[in-house]
C-alpha cells in the first residue's frame, strides 16, 4: 500500500508543499532558514533514527569529502558504516572514522553475491533505532530529508525519496533523462531507502543473490504485506559517478529490466521501431516519437516542484537515454541469454530481482 498525495503533502511537507514547495536536501547543516519544506532545520537536533551506509572500496580518492559528510551526518543521526574494502583500505578508514561513527566489516554469515546487501543487512542488525536510512557512498541527505523520513516511517514500513544529482556533468544530466521518465510513469528508483527496522527483521531481510537490490528491498516489503510512500518533493541529493563509471554501469543497469517484463519489452521495441521508421520513410513517426519522449520527461520534471532540482535541459535528454536503454537491453539478454548473467563485483549474477509473487510464495502469502 502507497500513501495518496494528500497523505504525502500532510505528513511530508506540510504547508510549504501545499503551497507548491517541496524538500529538498544537500548536505546535513545547510543553511536554509528557519524552515524548508514546513520542516525547522536552525538549530539541529539529533534524531532517533540509523542510518547504514554499505561501502566497498579499493581506493581513497573521496575519503576527505565523505568523511566530511559523515562529520556533519554524525551530528544529527546514528550512523554505521559497514566497510567491505580490502583490508588495507578498511584500515584507513577505521582511522579515519574512529569516534565518529561505528565502522563494521559485514557479517561473514552473511553470503551472497551483492555484496552491497549484505552490508546492509549486517548494518540494520546493529541499528539502535526503529528507524533506518540505507544509502549508498554517494548520497548526501540533509536535515530536512531525515526528518521527513522519520515522520513517514511512523506511518509506512518503506520510503523512497527521490535522487538529483548535483553536481550535473554531461553524463549525469543524460541520466536524469530515466529519472525524469520514471517519475512520469511512477516513481525513480534512488541510491537509498528508509525502512522500519522491525518490519525488515520480521521478514528476515532481502535476498543478496540478486542484481537490482533496491527493488528487490521493495518488493519484498510489498510481499510481507509492508506499506510503502513514495514521495515526488522527498528531494535528496546525488554525487555524480565518475565517467569511466557510468559507461561501464550502462549493459548492467539495463540488466535491471529484466526484473520488469513491460519495461524490458517497450526497450527491446525501440531498435524495431527505429529500423522501421526508417526502413519506411517515416520521420514524422521519428520526430513525433521524440516530442512524446520530451513531452513525457518534462512531465516528470516538473512533478511535485521538480523543476527547483532538475534544470529545464534534461528532459531533453530522455530521448538519447531512451535509445541508449533500447541498444543495452538487447546487449543485456544476449548476456543473459549466452552468458548465463552479467558481470557484478568480479562474480556472474544472473537474477535481476524476484517477482511479488514468487517473494510472497517464498513468505507463505497467497498472492493477490
Amino acid at each position: 500500500m502507497t500513501f495518496d498525495a494528500s497523505e504525502r503533502r500532510r505528513h511530508v511537507t506540510g504547508a510549504h508543499a501545499r503551497a507548491g514547495g517541496h524538500v529538498a536536501a544537500g548536505a546535513p547543516g545547510d543553511a536554509r532558514g528557519p524552515a524548508v519544506g514546513g520542516w525547522s532545520v536552525a538549530p539541529p537536533r539529533r534524531l532517533p533514527m540509523a542510518y547504514v551506509l554499505p561501502l566497498r572500496w579499493t581506493d581513497d580518492s573521496g575519503l576527505s569529502e565523505l568523511t566530511g559528510y559523515l562529520r556533519r551526518l554524525a551530528t544529527l543521526v546514528d550512523v554505521t558504516v559497514v566497510d567491505g574494502s580490502p583490508p588495507a583500505v578498511f584500515a584507513r578508514h577505521d582511522v579515519a572514522w574512529r569516534g565518529l561513527v561505528r565502522h563494521l566489516a559485514p557479517d561473514p554469515a552473511r553470503s551472497g553475491v551483492n555484496g552491497k546487501v549484505c552490508g546492509v543487512l549486517t548494518g540494520v542488525a546493529h541499528a539502535a533505532h526503529e528507524h533506518v536510512v540505507i544509502a549508498d557512498d554517494d548520497v548526501r541527505y540533509d536535515e530536512v530529508a531525515l526528518r521527513a523520513l522519520h515522520v513517514l516511517l511512523d506511518r509506512v514500513d518503506l520510503v523512497r525519496p527521490q535522487n538529483y544529482f548535483a553536481p550535473l556533468p554531461w553524463h549525469a544530466w543524460w541520466d536524469t533523462g530515466r529519472t525524469l521518465l520514471n517519475r512520469a510513469l511512477g516513481a525513480d528508483y534512488p541510491g537509498t531507502l528508509a525502512v522500519r527496522r522491525s518490519t525488515f527483521l520480521a521478514m528476515g531481510g532481502y535476498d543478496p543473490d540478486v542484481l537490482f537490490e533496491n527493488l528487490e528491498l521493495i518488493r519484498t516489503v510489498r510481499a510481507y504485506g509492508g506499506t510503502e510512500a513514495a514521495p515526488a518533493d522527498l528531494y535528496v541529493r546525488r554525487l555524480p559517478p565518475e565517467t569511466a563509471h557510468f559507461l561501464r554501469q550502462r549493459v548492467r543497469q539495463a540488466y535491471d529490466d529484466l526484473a520488469q517484463p513491460a519495461r524490458l519489452v517497450a526497450s527491446l521495441a525501440v531498435l524495431p521501431a527505429l529500423a522501421a521508421a526508417v526502413a519506411f520513410r517515416r520521420p514524422g513517426l521519428l520526430l513525433g516519437a521524440v516530442a512524446t519522449t520530451v513531452g513525457l520527461a518534462e512531465r516528470g520534471r516538473r512533478r511535485g516542484g521538480g523543476a527547483t532540482v532538475f534544470p529545464a535541459s534534461t528532459a531533453l535528454a530522455a530521448p538519447l537515454w531512451l535509445l541508449e536503454r533500447g541498444v543495452c537491453s538487447w546487449l543485456a539478454l544476449s548476456r543473459r541469454v549466452f552468458s548465463g548473467g552479467v558481470r557484478y563485483a568480479g562474480t556472474r549474477v544472473r537474477r535481476a530481482a524476484h517477482s511479488e509473487r514468487t517473494l510472497r510464495r517464498q513468505q507463505g502469502r497467497a498472492p493477490s
